[in-house]
Formats: structure tokens, C-alpha cells, sequence
């Protein structure tokens, strides 16, 4: 998929390397097998888990030819752990900077974080951040069981407000049998944005199917910003997908606020596609352009002059 400008994927998050693809085989999280029944269209189970994990599995010159076909010049990868409450690690940090120092320049490192580890947590993402060169934090309220606005998870926003790196949260309905959705309802980040107005918070699947309150959000605190991934673009003008306050807001009040994401190995779509659909958006051109490259250069404080053209 040829493309004048580069993009920036704001939320990957998972590329399927070696060292990601294994230790997810061994490590899911019992609470997401939900994910796999919607995404597969199977019933889940481990055992068939760990057979396609493995098959997934490629090296990184496939990776980067997947994401080069898609016009994509840097993509957010990112660790998951929810151990306490997840019983595993989804995703270790180490197998996330293992791509990254392999790719230089082509990938933005997340960190995550158990956060009930308390001030051990805490320290992890300060190691993370400024010893190995993670651009921010990404945290999973479905997973953790907590609502974003619970005070155990003030101190790492504290500590994202003085590194100055962004948070990257899930604020959506999730696929679980055993945690509510409401866990990604926008009312609990307006309070975060409001006990902490300098984060950078980033609203990952835009509050969907809240995205009215989602916008508002967006449009009320000056930090707070709307990331779009692992929804299929082509279905964002459906009637009754409830996508038309974004339609309209973002490209009015919130235009420098919406930043795009694939969550392709989620939605299990190669993003060459899911960029195609995006691009075929009734999206003003200038629009398009902010919400695929420009916002998030700006949020990340990534020099446009360091991105080749997306080709």
C-alpha cells in the first residue's frame, strides 16, 4: 500500500517475533480466553492458543516488510503484565526492547507494569523509561480489575507526569467473561485527567462504544487524546457503528487529538489493509494526515524530518 506521508501505528501492539510469539504460547491469561472466541471464531483453549502462537511466529525481516507495506514507519509495541491479576505475564518487557534494539528507529517501546507491585512497579517503569529507552506506559484496566481512577494506580501517573511520557490505556468494552466493561468506561479517566492535568493520557480504542463521551473528553482536557486501533476503519461510516461523533469532532474541535492505530494481530488483519480501509474514510486530506502521522509526532516529540515517506 503506497502512501505520501509516514505513518505513525499508534497502537500495534503485539509483533509477532520469535521471543514474543513463545513466551505468549506459554503465558496466556486465563481472563482474555474470551478475546480468542471473539477474534478467532473459535472456542478457545490453550492448547489451541499455543499451536498458532508458535505458527505466528517469524523473523523480524518479515515484521518489518508487513509494516513497510503498509506505509508504516514507526509502530507502538508494547509489554503486558497483569501477573497478580492475570496470573501471567502476557508479554515481558525484555522481548519488547529485544525487537526494539534489533530495529532501531523503527519501533516505540511501551513499558508494562504490574501495578499492584506498588513502588517496586513504580521503579520498573523509571528503569524502563530512562535506562532502556521505553517512550511511555500502557496499562489495561480490563486486566488489572481496577477502574483507572482507583489510587493504586496514581503513583505510576505521577511518575509518567515527571518522566514526561505519555499513558497509553485501555478504554473500551473488553472481551472477558469475568471482568465488566464498564472497567473502560470514559468517566473514570475524566477524573485522572482531572487529579492530573499534565499526563498525557491516551484513550486506546477511543472509549468504544462510548465515543460521544470519549470525544468530550478529548475536547474538555487539553492531555487527554483518542487513539482509534483494532477496530475495522471500513465500518466506522456503518450506520449505527457509533463512530459519528468522531466523524464529525475530530475533524472540527479535536483534530489535533485522534491519533490512528492498527491493532492488527489483534483483529488479526494485515495493516496494509486496515490502512487502505482507513485512507478510504471521507477524512479531509489535512485531517488525514494529522491523525496518521502528524498528532502522534507531536505527542511523542518525534522530528517529522527523521520518517521516510511511507512508499
Amino acid at each position: 500500500m503506497a502512501g505520501t506521508i509516514p505513518i505513525i501505528d499508534m497502537w500495534s501492539p503485539v509483533v509477532p517475533s520469535r521471543e514474543i510469539m513463545a513466551h505468549m504460547a506459554e503465558h496466556f491469561p486465563l481472563p482474555q480466553l474470551g478475546y480468542l472466541r471473539v477474534f478467532q471464531k473459535r472456542e478457545p483453549s490453550l492448547e489451541a492458543w499455543r499451536e498458532a502462537a508458535l505458527a505466528m511466529a517469524c523473523d523480524d525481516a518479515v515484521i518489518l516488510k508487513m509494516i513497510e507495506e503498509a506505509g508504516i514507519a514507526k509502530a507502538l509495541i508494547t509489554g503486558f503484565d497483569e501477573a497478580s491479576t492475570g496470573g501471567t505475564t502476557l508479554v515481558p518487557n525484555e522481548a519488547v526492547a529485544a525487537v526494539h534494539e534489533r530495529n532501531p528507529g523503527r519501533f516505540i517501546p511501551f513499558v508494562g507494569v504490574d501495578i499492584l507491585r506498588g513502588s517496586a512497579g513504580v521503579r520498573d517503569v523509571e528503569h524502563w523509561i530512562t535506562k532502556r529507552g521505553f517512550k511511555g506506559l500502557s496499562l489495561r484496566p480490563f486486566m488489572i480489575n481496577l477502574p483507572a481512577d482507583d489510587r493504586r494506580y496514581y503513583p505510576f501517573y505521577e511518575k509518567c507526569v515527571e518522566l514526561g511520557v505519555p499513558v497509553s490505556i485501555h478504554a473500551s468494552a473488553n472481551w472477558t467473561t469475568s471482568r465488566p466493561s464498564d472497567l473502560g468506561h470514559p468517566r473514570h479517566f475524566d477524573q485522572v485527567a482531572c487529579d492530573f492535568p499534565e499526563l498525557k493520557l491516551i484513550l486506546s480504542h477511543a472509549g468504544y462504544p462510548w465515543v460521544l463521551e470519549a470525544c468530550l473528553l478529548a475536547w474538555k482536557h487539553p492531555n487527554v487524546y483518542l487513539e482509534l486501533a483494532a477496530h475495522r476503519p471500513k465500518y466506522f461510516t456503518a450506520p449505527g457503528a457509533g463512530w459519528e461523533p468522531l466523524l464529525r469532532y475530530g475533524q472540527t474541535t479535536i483534530q489535533d487529538k485522534v491519533l490512528y492505530g492498527t491493532g492488527a494481530f489483534l483483529i488479526n488483519v494485515p495493516p496494509a489493509v486496515l490502512i487502505e480501509e482507513f485512507r478510504a474514510l471521507p477524512i479531509k486530506p489535512e485531517i488525514m494526515e494529522k491523525w496518521l502521522f502528524r498528532n502522534a509526532a507531536a505527542l511523542l516529540g518525534i522530528d517529522p524530518a527523521t520518517l521516510a515517506t511511507g512508499g
